[in-house]
């Protein structure tokens, strides 16, 4: 099918660092969007996210916004689902609906010659959806079918309990793509419901890359996305932190235990999130030269492999991360993780890491920049983080000027062992 030649079209032609070419467009009907214009190639690559996701869902509806995305491509207008199809392989196309905790996801591509049209049809998805009995119950079993197979993987049943841990009664403390029971029961006007909740104009955030001028983007937006409704359902309230240090085993069968940790995070506008960020990456960034890579692999042959992650979500912060380990040696390795936090806490970290970390993350920075989707999904997420539009030009100087006293002093803020709690999955050795 034409869809599939889109890989010949991904290759953006800029210059091999960050310092991109965004524009700022806003729409005659008031809609704004980042763009960065590329006009060697007749492709256009844009990326839509509108705030609020499966966090969206009441308590009785879990699942339901993440079934509703997942059917916006099922059937439009007088067009059901093979027609839909139909209509957009012919042209070329490319459409892709995610709902994600925090966001629905809206992502296109199209060439040039079939511009009009191809957003002509995503319009027909975004304000005309049909939501046909045969389409449900088909995607509905998909969606099932998920459900029961992360019921038996130990790495999805950690971070679901996890989260419930850690947020108890909010959204985040669910399962976004909800459970066997709430799934099965949502009806086509909870579905509809849904979609009047989270596809609307209200925390919308648009990037474009690509064949497309200012001017063009502009008169696209307010086509594609002016007569949306305003608002939709009221964004959750914050989420309060509710896990206290610890260890929680959770029984699973296998000869290995899967193992989610961490604690209450930072923000990602706080003046000492860089150094947080090098923190992280010393600490257990996922590289082999990250702290408890070297600590818990190299030199133990406990895991083989760990990592950490700071994530800024809409309503709570987490600093966490995931390993797996024999069960006999899960709770050696835990304690470990636990040293290793306490270490990094008292002493920060080295000069030597410091400008090693520099180098790989200022180096690394421009290779994300790679094809007009990726750079469009980062430019969203640039909006929504409340960056500034020149941020990726600035972005390595605020690495470079970390020091290790800037290093030193968040690590003992932010790093609290005695915080720390593990969910283990599976069955260690020496667990009470």
């Amino acid at each position: 099918m034409m869809r599939f030649f889109f890989a010949a079209f991904l290759a953006l032609s800029l210059p091999a660092h960050a310092e991109l070419p965004i524009q700022k467009v806003t729409s005659p009907g008031g809609i704004t969007a980042w763009l960065i214009e590329d006009h060697e190639i007749p492709f256009t690559a844009l990326e839509i996210r509108m705030r609020g996701g499966t966090s969206l869902d009441p308590v009785d509806q879990r699942g339901g916004v993440n079934l509703m995305t997942a059917l916006l491509e099922e059937g439009a207008g007088d067009l059901d689902a093979q027609g839909f199809a139909n209509a957009r392989d012919s042209l070329a196309a490319s459409f892709s609906f995610q709902a994600w905790d925090d966001s629905v996801s809206i992502s296109a591509q199209f060439l040039t010659e079939n511009r009009t049209e191809a957003m002509d049809l995503l319009h027909l998805a975004l304000t005309q959806p049909r939501f046909d009995a045969d389409a449900v119950e088909r995607v509905r079993g998909q969606v099932l079918s998920n459900i029961r197979s992360d019921e038996k993987n130990p790495d999805s049943i950690a971070a679901k309990r996890f989260n419930m841990l850690a947020y108890g009664d909010h959204p985040y403390g669910r399962d976004g793509g909800g459970t066997e029971q709430s799934v099965a029961s949502l009806s086509r006007a909870d579905i509809q419901a849904a979609f009047e909740n989270a596809i609307t104009r209200e925390h919308l955030y648009v990037a474009a890359t690509g064949d497309i001028s200012a001017a063009d983007l502009g008169v696209l937006l307010d086509g594609l996305l002016g007569d949306l409704p305003a608002k939709g359902a009221p964004l959750p309230e914050r989420a309060e932190w509710s896990l206290q240090g610890g260890e929680t085993v959770v029984e699973f069968p296998g000869p290995q235990s899967v193992i989610h940790f961490g604690h209450q995070g930072i923000k990602r506008d706080d003046p000492e999130f860089f150094a947080a960020y090098i923190l992280n990456e010393v600490l257990g960034g996922g590289r082999f030269s990250a702290r408890l890579m070297t600590e818990v692999r190299d030199k133990r042959g406990l895991t083989y492999g760990i990592g950490t992650y700071l994530a800024d979500k809409d309503h709570a912060e987490v600093l966490s991360g995931r390993f797996s380990s024999a069960n006999a040696t899960a709770l050696e390795a835990v304690k470990i993780v636990r040293a290793e936090w306490a270490r990094a806490a008292n002493e920060g970290i080295t000069a030597e890491e410091l400008a090693k970390t520099k180098t790989y993350l200022t180096g690394s920075y421009p290779l994300r920049f790679s094809g007009n989707s990726q750079i469009a999904r980062i430019l969203v997420g640039m909006q929504m983080d409340g960056m500034p539009i020149d941020y990726a030009t600035t972005r390595n100087a605020k690495i470079e000027a970390v020091t290790l006293e800037d290093v030193a002093k968040v690590a003992k803020r932010l790093l609290r062992p005695e915080d720390l709690h593990f969910v283990i999955v599976g069955q260690p050795e020496g667990a009470l």
